[in-house]
């Protein structure tokens, strides 16, 4: 009988029906997934074509697309979205590296605890954008205030995931490592830290939003350019569409940024139990 490539002629229909089946079963699974967006998107038009408020209130999707796509051709968009992210992602690896280590320090030193505790129990509820006029006279309205702010914001919740990572790690390793002779150092790097690293990593998931919410809000506080300055510039100039499309393009970022940090923990991961089930994500 004949052969194309490997495999039957009357085995095309049937890998032809898997294929369609596996297709409609990943379609499926896509809608089923963005069912409370699309339902979003469907109240929003039908709310704005309704007449019950304005249209320059809540102007109909077509618009607010019309509008994110000419962002995109003209290549505003992806220029916003740079700025932004270049502020947000400068200030998320600051707190990333300065949480981690602030964290590891308080785990091995009584001393940095009883100093640093009482300054993050009482900084991590209070509302830091407090600190937005202080660094304005120090850095004055510049990218620097912008990437302080995000610092400010995003490295609580780096040191306290830090912390509880390394005090969960399960004793039994430690004396283990201990017994077979490792140094202090050797069982911090080699033992503590990896057993820590989902609970660090999970540390950074919620930093990452952070940085990108702060990072846009300081934009439309001080203006300036990118994602938030954008739709402050908008606002100011009355342009409804303008603003509900810089209010998409700022969705489309935080879940994409959302998204690259959990494939990142997938990889970092792979060792780990929590990589062998699924996780919905």
């Amino acid at each position: 009988m004949a052969r194309v490539v490997g495999w039957t002629l009357l085995d095309a229909p049937r890998r032809d029906a898997s294929q369609a089946a596996w297709i409609l079963h990943y379609a499926s699974w896509i809608v089923a997934r963005s069912f409370t967006i699309i339902l979003l998107l469907v109240l929003w038009e039908a709310l704005a074509r309704s007449g019950t408020v304005s249209r320059f209130m809540l102007p109909p999707l077509a618009p607010v697309i019309e509008r994110v796509s000419d962002d995109v051709a003209s290549g505003e968009f992806f220029l916003n979205t740079a700025r932004t992210l270049s502020r947000a992602l400068a200030g998320f690896a600051i707190a990333g590296v300065g949480g981690i280590a602030l964290g590891m320090l308080m785990v091995r030193s009584a001393l940095a605890r009883w100093f640093f505790e009482p300054v993050i129990s009482a900084g991590f509820p209070m509302p830091k954008v407090a600190f937005l006029p202080i660094f304005i006279l120090w850095f004055g309205v510049y990218d620097m205030s912008k990437i302080m702010m995000v610092v400010v914001d995003a490295i609580f919740p780096v040191i306290t995931a830090t912390i509880v990572g390394l005090q969960g790690v399960e004793r039994e390793f430690i004396w283990s490592a201990r017994n077979m002779g490792a140094r202090p150092r050797e069982v911090l790097w080699q033992i503590m830290l990896p057993a820590a690293l989902p609970q660090i990593l999970t540390g950074l998931q919620v930093a990452l939003p952070i940085a990108i919410v702060i990072a846009i809000a300081t934009e439309m506080l001080m203006g300036g350019t990118g994602l938030g300055g954008s739709m402050l510039e908008a606002s100011r100039m009355a342009d409804s569409a303008g603003v509900f499309a810089g209010l998409v393009e700022m969705a489309v970022v935080g879940y994409a940024a959302i998204k690259a940090m959990a494939l990142i923990r997938r990889r970092l991961l792979l060792w780990h139990q929590e990589t062998h089930r699924p996780t919905g994500i």
